[in-house]
């Protein structure tokens, strides 16, 4: 895309032409059993993955065979994500149907229940219990071993991404968008169709870290985050009660770890 760069380095102001690649985004409905739920302005790929990770961190599927059928419908308009659910799943929702109320845009949007917007979560297993245990130097390389999977954010500069690191292979798949809750969901989708269990390893996101992040990654099952900014303070309290361990400010080599430090294997006894 064609832009108008100005400015004058100090001297007299100048413009010129420059070229610009810029991120694509388009209206994306998540539609079950013929019903929309929400319409999510998203970048366009990765559909089918953004689509079942919505479903998980939604809460309407915890398992892939509880989709009957799938199918994406591409318009002029948009695209339209088609679920069709197995039978008491979609009993399931239709019951649910009620507290929500137009676009979920921002995962919170149109919940017209503050009790449905702050729903309770699955408590996740005991640090020491997980089986999920990271290093120090796991978390303080994550930020920038995420960067090696930000070819989008290479070309646009205005996208975000999430990752997913474990012990054995550091960051084995990552999924990137113009929004930071679509680029979890399209990870939490990736990992639901590829068979890889979230409980093994540790989120890692460029954005900060608030609090529908964590509702997804404690629907998802995962129980460690990474975050390159920082979190809110409810976005903490919710994962102190959820069993979520969350370092933030990972980048140069370093990071800050606010809750459940146990699954962190290098001797810290404690949060400072």
């Amino acid at each position: 895309m064609s832009a108008l760069a100005v400015g004058g380095d100090g001297g007299p102001m100048r413009a010129r032409r420059v070229r610009r690649a810029v991120p694509e985004e388009t209206p994306v409905a998540m539609v079950f059993d013929g019903a929309t739920l929400a319409v999510m302005m998203a970048s366009p790929a990765d559909i089918r993955d953004f689509a079942y990770g919505f479903a998980v961190s939604e809460g309407v599927i915890a398992a892939k065979d509880e989709v009957e059928s799938f199918e994406i419908a591409e318009h002029d308009a948009g695209i339209e994500a088609r679920f069709f659910l197995r039978e008491d799943r979609g009993e399931a929702l239709a019951a649910r149907r009620r507290l929500l109320a137009g676009p979920v845009g921002c995962g919170l949007c149109g919940i017209e229940s503050l009790e449905a917007a702050l729903r309770p979560l699955p408590v996740l297993s005991h640090p020491a219990e997980s089986g999920a245990a990271l290093s120090a130097a796991d978390l303080a390389g994550a930020g920038e071993a995420l960067r090696l999977w930000q070819r989008l954010h290479d070309l646009t500069r205005g996208v975000h991404a999430a990752g997913f690191l474990t012990a054995e292979e550091g960051i084995v798949m990552a999924r990137e968008d113009v929004g930071r809750h679509n680029a979890l969901d399209k990870l939490i989708g990736a990992l639901l169709l590829a068979g890889i269990s979230p409980a093994r390893g540790a989120f890692v996101l460029t954005s900060r870290l608030s609090v529908e992040l964590v509702q997804k990654s404690a629907l998802a099952g995962c129980p460690s985050i990474v975050a390159v900014s920082a979190p809110t303070a409810h976005a903490l309290r919710l994962a102190e009660e959820a069993g979520i361990t969350v370092a933030a400010f990972a980048r140069d080599g370093a990071f800050e770890l606010f809750t459940h430090p146990g699954r962190i294997t290098t001797g810290i006894p404690d949060v400072a």
